[in-house]
């Protein structure tokens, strides 16, 4: 079966990086649908600038349009801390038969081991990494040795198997910063271009990061 894929993120703003990278992957993996899941309360950072509800109705606008591309508001609705692991759990119970990819970019994979129960990730998905310029693979450690264990270089696996792979495929690199692109807001510059038109309407008439 088709994989579905599960992009979670604190999306303060959403922008052209986040898409191109889940539209790339979307079309590697051949999944049938791509879940983009705006944390409510990201534990392993500080808490965003916007609120959950105006930061999934950006990554809803941001979206519109493209066949494949789902918003998911479960981490936005579920009290407590937006633990990956936790969205995971309950997608499983959704799609016992399914296998599931997490999206997530060699950055965040390289701290995975810090993630709450991040063991069980891969007892519940695979993992597909989006590889960058800049950044190297883990070879020690024990996301060396995960690597090692359950690397694979063939989408087939993720199709033949519900969960445990981990994928690393590189994408177009896009560099930009939500952090970089929060201060060009805050300073009265225009972000077109880094973030979707829809997007920068709702910036614009919520001023919701000056």
């Amino acid at each position: 079966m088709s994989p579905i894929g599960i992009f979670g993120g604190t999306f303060d703003p959403i922008h052209f990086g986040h898409l191109r990278t889940a539209f790339e992957l979307m079309q590697v993996l051949e999944l049938e649908e791509l879940r983009f899941v705006p944390a409510g309360d990201p534990p392993h950072r500080d808490a965003p600038l916007v609120a959950a509800s105006l930061r999934l109705a950006m990554v809803r606008a941001a979206i519109a349009g493209q066949p494949g591309f789902l918003a998911d508001d479960r981490e936005v609705r579920r009290e407590g801390p937006s633990y990956t692991v936790t969205t995971l759990a309950e997608l499983r119970a959704e799609f016992p038969q399914r296998p599931i990819c997490l999206v997530v970019g060699m950055d965040a994979f390289l701290g995975m081991d810090r993630w709450h129960k991040w063991r069980d990730i891969l007892r519940l998905a695979h993992v597909a990494v989006a590889h960058r310029p800049g950044w190297r693979a883990p070879t020690e450690g024990v996301l060396g040795q995960l690597l090692s264990e359950r690397g694979t270089d063939r989408v087939a696996d993720l199709r033949e198997a519900g969960a445990g792979c981990v994928f690393v495929h590189p994408v177009t690199q896009l560099e930009i910063s939500s952090t970089d692109l929060r201060n060009i807001i805050v300073n009265g510059r225009d972000p077109r271009y880094l973030v979707p038109d829809a997007v920068c309407e709702i910036i614009r008439e919520t001023g919701c990061y000056s």
